[in-house]
């Protein structure tokens, strides 16, 4: 399937409180958000026209913003409404949605608290983050280079740009090895995340999660928490090394592009496709719908 280049579609897209032609929605290149990486987003889906957990994430844009000290030039009601009223122009039915904050061009320097804080909104059609193979086969990971940091040494409990560029250098390394995927460790070793999604763990029926204490507590993750709960699947949250993985019967990924998406592999050990994944990944299903 041909990709239409993000530059090069129709509609509209929401900035600063306007609606501009797709391919008019534009910043310049000399903006703080682009240089400094003071820039904080958003991904949410859209089901039969419905957005998924709308006010989590917008709850969640805003926290980000403020951790790293954008104010945001609307409140968070606006945002919902507006997210909402985008979809419906755009008539998407099935897709996704990006809110997206950065500041702005007055000031290129390190300390630029007087620069404007912008926001834009953009929605698309959009189909599954793997393919459809990929994700009835289980997808295979590999363990990046890459770390996640400790939360004294970047904004963690964020959604900022720049806490992806080491996923985006892992997943290209994983993809030109042959992986679907990277598997990140933390500044520990323990197992983290995937390059952009939340991971668990299937051994003896039992649902196992790294603690979110140095990366995103993703919301399809809290999802997927609370459906195992309402299932009476034992749950546990805890600290992982590798060697954790010897055991596991199922290994699966979550979040908001990858929904729930099962793991075949990570570099030597192999995973089924098993119960307990095929029942979280019904029940989201219906849970998206309602």
């Amino acid at each position: 399937m041909q990709i239409v280049p993000f530059d090069s579609r129709d509609g509209l897209i929401w900035i600063d409180g306007t609606y501009v032609k797709w391919n008019d929605a534009k910043c310049h290149v000399l903006n703080h958000g682009l240089h400094y990486a003071s820039c904080v987003f958003e991904g949410l889906r859209v089901y039969e026209g419905k957005i998924f957990k709308l006010t989590e994430h917008t709850e969640r844009l805003f926290k980000s913003a403020e951790i790293l000290d954008l104010k945001i030039p609307f409140d968070s009601t606006e945002i919902i409404s507006i997210s909402n009223e985008i979809v419906k122009k755009q008539n998407i039915i099935n897709g996704y949605i990006r809110p997206v904050v950065w500041r702005g061009s007055e000031i290129m320097a390190i300390s630029a608290k007087s620069s404007t804080t912008h926001i834009a909104i953009a929605t698309w059609e959009w189909p599954s983050y793997f393919s459809p193979e990929g994700i009835l086969d289980g997808i295979r990971l590999t363990v990046a280079d890459w770390v996640r940091p400790s939360p004294e040494s970047a904004p963690t409990d964020s959604k900022a740009a720049g806490l992806y560029m080491i996923c985006s250098l892992s997943k290209h390394k994983a993809e030109s090895k042959g992986f679907d995927d990277a598997l990140m460790l933390d500044y520990r070793n323990y197992i983290a995340e995937a390059t952009g999604a939340n991971i668990f763990f299937v051994k003896e029926n039992v649902l196992f999660t790294p603690k979110p204490d140095c990366f995103l507590n993703g919301i399809t993750r809290q999802t997927v928490i609370d459906l195992a709960k309402k299932l009476n699947i034992e749950f546990y949250e805890d600290h992982f090394d590798l060697k954790f993985l010897e055991d596991c019967d199922e290994v699966f990924l979550t979040g908001t592009a990858v929904e729930i998406t099962p793991v075949s592999c990570i570099d030597k050990y192999k995973f089924k496709i098993g119960k307990i994944t095929k029942m979280l990944i019904e029940e989201f299903q219906k849970e998206v719908l309602i």
